[in-house]
């Protein structure tokens, strides 16, 4: 009898094993290419940073949002956003739905003194066909906003300057952000040594003019599939270690990404969020054969 309890509550307890092994984890989410579906696009794709009010001296609120919308339901959804102050990283808006059509996404940001907010946003779905067949849609948005937060003048915001106070502000705050950022790149640069003239230099936040226009060497098309990869491996070695909402310090600047003139690869470079540098290295698909 105690030797049929023991098989009994051995068999239970291998039952809870194969459960914890076996069961999906569903809080994990990736983003995933595959080749870009020829048909299906997104409605509407777009980032948004609206100024709310002033909450304290020489504080104010602000809302960040992402929309992306479809006609109809994919199996995976996902949206992933980069905030950055300054050219310093805020936050990450990310999130991510099964049998997903709409997303929508915003959160309130609170920010002290004049600055420069820029948001750059990956919109992604993944297509299930019959036979197996797995396609991507991808686009990306950004947004950016000037707060002037000064006791001289009332506090305002804008996104291209309509004044001349405004051009000044733009450019004392561009000027400020310009020197951070090349000081780290060129650490970066520097550390790998990397000869720059090798390669068309894009700054993260920039990365969404080449919906538009292709990365050099490659056609439009070829563009997209490199830009879908990229998304991928960045939002795996750099955006999901600053997902975790405890982690109030985050120390990290635009990644800079380094397209290869000749068009065999690219680089990314950044700071994690322990401040060690990382390099990127993301070889082309052969096109060639296509």
């Amino acid at each position: 009898m105690r030797r049929a309890v023991l098989i009994i509550i051995l068999c239970h307890i291998i039952a809870f094993i194969g459960v914890l092994v076996l069961k999906p984890n569903k809080e994990v989410s990736v983003v995933k290419f595959f080749p870009l579906d020829e048909v299906k696009r997104f409605d509407e794709t777009f980032t948004d940073l609206t100024l709310l009010s002033e909450s304290d001296e020489d504080e104010y609120d602000f809302m960040w949002k992402t929309v992306s919308t479809l006609e109809e339901p994919v199996y995976l959804r996902q949206d992933v956003s980069l905030l950055y102050m300054d050219g310093h990283l805020k936050g990450v808006l990310s999130k991510w739905k099964e049998n997903g059509q709409n997303l929508f996404q915003e959160q309130k940001i609170h920010g002290e003194d004049s600055s420069h907010y820029q948001a750059v946003t990956f919109h992604h779905g993944e297509i299930h066909y019959p036979d197996d067949k797995i396609k991507s849609i991808q686009d990306m948005s950004r947004a950016e906003l000037y707060v002037i937060d000064s006791p001289l003048t009332p506090l305002e915001s804008f996104t291209s300057p309509q004044n001349q106070s405004q051009e000044d502000w733009k450019r004392k705050l561009d000027h400020a952000t310009e020197q951070q950022l090349n000081y780290q790149w060129n650490q970066l640069i520097e550390h790998y040594q990397i000869p720059k003239e090798q390669y068309e230099i894009i700054p993260l936040t920039e990365l969404p003019d080449y919906e538009t226009k292709p990365f050099p060497k490659l056609t439009a098309e070829q563009t997209q599939q490199v830009i879908g990869q990229l998304w991928e491996g960045l939002y795996k070695n750099y955006v999901l270690q600053f997902t975790d909402d405890s982690k109030e310090d985050i120390n990290s600047y635009v990644p800079l990404v380094l397209v290869d003139r000749d068009g065999k690869h690219l680089l990314v470079l950044f700071e994690d969020m322990n401040q060690r540098k990382q390099r990127l290295i993301q070889y082309y698909p052969d096109f060639s054969s296509d």
